[in-house]
């Protein structure tokens, strides 16, 4: 368990093993989540591509595209038109 103290202003000092964990550098943002009456800390970039992931994914069955070779005749689809794909 970690500790840390808030500051007169509302800081908090991230302690070393958390944002090692967290994966945080300097000028990171902290996203805090409200769950169950418990306040959970992320990375908010890590967790913004996370979810862009699952929503591409998602965008993926939806189009039929389960690889390489389909994303590039999707690809091809939008640029060229259907007459051009292979």
């Amino acid at each position: 368990m970690n500790l840390a103290k808030v500051s007169a202003n509302g800081q908090v000092t991230v302690p070393v093993d958390i944002r090692r964990k967290l994966r945080l550098k300097e000028g990171d943002k902290l996203l805090f989540i409200e769950r169950d009456g418990e306040i959970i800390i992320n990375n908010a970039s890590a967790t913004a591509i996370v979810r862009a992931q699952g929503a591409f994914a998602r965008a993926a069955g939806d189009f039929g595209v389960a690889n390489d070779e389909d994303a590039q005749g999707l690809v091809d689809e939008v640029r060229y038109g259907a007459e051009r794909q292979s």
